[in-house]
């Protein structure tokens, strides 16, 4: 077996994209609005025939847009969100300034961050402080877990297995715990400029080592100054915690209670060290240094004064492609499809090796419960079997395509009536370049980076930078959860 290859058990499968059935490459709700509309502007040419000139070319130029597909979204959706995106950049409601007002909410965090605030609570578990984000609007808190960089490259792949395995029994356990309504693991990249490095290795260094060591060391030290790397990991839960079967009424009650659902996620086995429960002080290092990512290695006291929207950016400018804020301009992408074939459980690596500028990797997830995901599995085979009934009708055969997508919801589907759980959840990744000038070359190095990883398709957050943004920081915020 070569370098290159990865035995078969420790490859994966299974990811498919929520598809519904509708008439010539819409959706179904597409189809029935198509419909509707078709049949009004039947009934008006009843009473005045003329009026169709106008109304069928804009119905057929409308049907087209939604039929076209465009960076691997409907072409209709993505210019009407271009157009919302530009009559709020008129209106200057993508740009934010932090100003002093009587407003008591008028310092918060931009965008979806606005709702959240930062709670200091105690764990009685650990005797440690801990911090707990809480969703003003929702009521629901996020914990997060400060996780120890590590990898199984050089596992066995039995041990590999193993932690495969038992990560699927933590996403099960997920999916039966009604208060857990989303999960996100996420991997932040700072390049360091080689004096951690040194320091470390003049610190562990033995005055006693060869000479030869020594001079090998020293030359290391030297040659690869911008090879190092800060890898700070964490996890993030979020927990509702109304949805227990005696609902807190008072906050303290609500922290423990989240504090308590996630205690019951257990990541023993999984091949990931645990470090601690993030602090109030991690987590607003966390936050502030995305903005400004010369912060990360401050004191711990420069936060403690901190307030919780002074984490977030003094400006900051939502545009199209990127989000401009206080310490660079960033860029984000958001998955676009998956490979169609089995991939080795170490795809991501490309993504997650350093580089010129930081980078941050988030697996967002939402666990569907046993009854909802037999219900979508159970939709999308008939969704898969009337689209190609549909084609064969019309071209006298379905599409090959349209056949192995039958054959993948259902293997979907005997894979969960096997003990699978139907997990949905998306990748997202952002880079910060710290001037303008060096945007092109971060939006490049992430590009090849996606390309690396052979199959994963991406494409940059349109209209959504500053969203997809706050989204890998532990805010809160997950676009899966919905209210």
């Amino acid at each position: 077996m070569s370098t290159h290859e990865v035995p078969r058990a420790l490859m994966v499968d299974g990811f498919r994209v929520r598809k519904s059935f509708g008439f010539g490459g819409l959706s179904k709700s597409a189809t029935i609005i198509a419909a509707v509309v078709l049949t009004a502007d039947g009934l008006i040419a009843t009473q005045a025939p003329a009026t169709l000139l106008v109304t069928l070319p804009v119905t057929g130029m409308v049907l087209i847009l939604a039929a076209a597909r465009r960076h691997g979204m409907s072409a209709l959706v993505y210019y009407w969100a271009k157009l919302a995106w530009r009559r709020a950049a008129r209106a200057e409601a993508t740009s934010y300034r932090r100003l002093l007002l009587p407003h008591p909410y008028a310092l918060d965090l931009p965008g979806v961050g606005a709702s959240s605030t930062l709670i200091k609570a105690h764990d009685p578990t650990t005797g440690k402080p801990v911090g707990v984000v809480q969703d003003r609007a929702t009521g629901r808190m996020t914990i997060t877990t400060l996780l120890a960089p590590g990898g199984s490259l050089m596992a066995p792949t039995g041990a590999v297995r193993s932690s495969l395995r038992t990560w699927s029994a933590v996403l099960d356990a997920m999916s039966t715990d009604e208060q857990i309504r989303g999960a996100s693991v996420t991997i932040q990249i700072t390049p360091g400029a080689g004096e951690a490095l040194g320091d470390d290795v003049k610190a562990r260094q033995d005055p006693h080592a060869p000479q030869l060591a020594k001079k090998v060391l020293g030359e290391l030290v030297r040659t690869t100054p911008h090879a190092t790397a800060s890898v700070a990991p964490w996890m993030s839960v979020t927990v509702d915690p109304s949805a227990s079967a005696n609902p807190p009424t008072d906050l303290a009650e609500q922290v423990a209670e989240a504090l308590k659902v996630a205690d019951s996620i257990d990541l023993s086995g999984t091949g990931t060290d645990i470090e601690r429960r993030a602090t109030d002080i991690d987590l607003r290092r966390l936050v502030r240094s995305a903005y400004d990512p010369d912060v990360f290695n401050a004191r711990d006291a420069e936060f403690e004064e901190l307030s919780w929207a002074e984490c977030g950016p003094q400006a900051a400018d939502d545009g199209w492609e990127e989000y401009a804020h206080d310490g660079g301009v960033s860029v984000s992408y958001v998955l676009r499809e998956m490979p169609r074939r089995p991939i080795a459980y170490s795809v991501l690596l490309p993504l997650l090796a350093p580089g010129r500028f930081q980078r941050r990797i988030t697996l967002a997830y939402r666990v569907l419960d046993p009854i909802e995901g037999e219900a979508v599995l159970e939709r999308e085979i008939s969704h898969a079997h009337h689209t190609a009934r549909a084609t064969a009708e019309v071209k006298g055969r379905a599409k090959w395509t349209q056949k192995a997508d039958v054959q993948r919801a259902e293997q979907a589907a005997a894979q969960m009536a096997g003990g699978s759980q139907v997990v949905d959840w998306t990748l997202m990744v952002t880079v910060t370049a710290r001037r303008t000038a060096d945007l092109p070359a971060a939006r490049q190095e992430l590009e090849r980076a996606v390309k690396a990883t052979r199959g994963i398709r991406m494409r940059p957050a349109y209209g959504a930078q500053a969203a997809v943004f706050a989204a890998g920081l532990p805010l809160g915020y997950s676009p899966l959860v919905k209210d």
